[in-house]
């Protein structure tokens, strides 16, 4: 498929909170290095080109990216190159960061926040990103433990005028009941793609429901996580792809918009072909005889 002339409004728009975002977005996870993210000998990416992705992004119609502080590598920082790129900021960009996780300077992971340590997370955010406010924020978890007292140490965060709206990411139906009574929730952040956690499929249903968003990560990479897509792929999702003109990937983030109009894509390239193409993406349209095959695929 021709990705030349195909912007980022293509899939259609949704409403984070009273923010719009047209429906593909962007993910920085990959900016700040070549080959895996967050591995403690990354390769730095050449500071142009990441800085290029950005702002062709912007170019393609993309006004959602999703970041993190700690989203660096060995000299480059996402933050600091959506900072260099993109400001003074486009007033309809939204940029969604997580908090939760932390690393160390020199790249080592720490434990996650305590309520009392996110405010210094947000505040970092602020910094880098120059800010005086963010638009959303998504509380990252691990495990399954109560997050009542960290989801409302943010949610007294958006009532001082330091973040505008409130996410979850990695996290059950539970969290969000709970998450839910203590402040509204704009979007769920979780891991989810073709053949990528199909227990997980109700729990969209349910955000879509709800008037939540739904915003897969690792939809192209699959189990592959961090260190990106492994390079097979089921003959399945090939024959769709050739069927279309398009790559796999494409066919695996068309397949995960299909599932409902809350949700949004965040894929994250530092390429500037993958990015035209992922954007393309958002032009996709898989035939109920597809999306049967594919959902074949999805349950194993």
């Amino acid at each position: 498929m021709t990705s030349q002339t195909t912007t980022a409004d293509a899939a259609g728009t949704w409403d984070l909170g009273d923010l719009r975002v047209n429906r593909i977005g962007f993910g920085a996870m990959r900016l700040p290095q070549t080959g895996e993210a967050f591995a403690q000998d990354a390769v730095p990416r050449d500071r142009g080109q990441a800085i290029g992705v950005l702002r062709r992004a912007v170019e393609l119609g993309v006004n959602h990216i999703d970041t993190a502080a700690f989203y660096f590598s060995p000299l480059r920082s996402a933050n600091e190159l959506i900072r260099t790129a993109l400001a003074p900021y486009p007033e309809d960009l939204v940029i969604t960061t997580k908090v939760g996780p932390g690393r160390a300077p020199s790249g080592e992971w720490l434990e996650h926040a305590t309520p009392e340590l996110l405010r210094g997370q947000v505040e970092e955010n602020l910094r880098q990103l120059g800010r005086d406010h963010l638009d959303v924020v998504n509380l990252r978890i691990v495990g399954t433990a109560s997050i009542a007292e960290r989801f409302g140490a943010l949610a007294e965060l958006r009532d001082a005028g330091l973040v505008r709206h409130l996410g979850i990411s990695n996290v059950t139906p539970e969290h969000l009941a709970e998450a839910r009574a203590i402040a509204p929730v704009v979007c769920v952040q979780n891991m989810y793609g073709i053949g990528v956690r199909p227990e997980h499929d109700g729990f969209v249903r349910a955000c879509g429901e709800q008037g939540i968003a739904f915003v897969p990560f690792y939809s192209i990479a699959g189990t592959g996580r961090q260190a990106g897509a492994s390079g097979t792929e089921h003959e399945e999702v090939r024959a769709v792809a050739r069927a279309h003109g398009a790559s796999p990937a494409q066919v695996r983030l068309a397949w995960t918009l299909a599932r409902g109009p809350h949700v949004l894509a965040i894929p994250g390239t530092g390429d500037p072909d993958h990015l035209e193409a992922n954007v393309a993406a958002g032009a996709l349209r898989l035939s109920a005889e597809e999306r049967s095959v594919l959902e074949a695929v999805h349950h194993g």
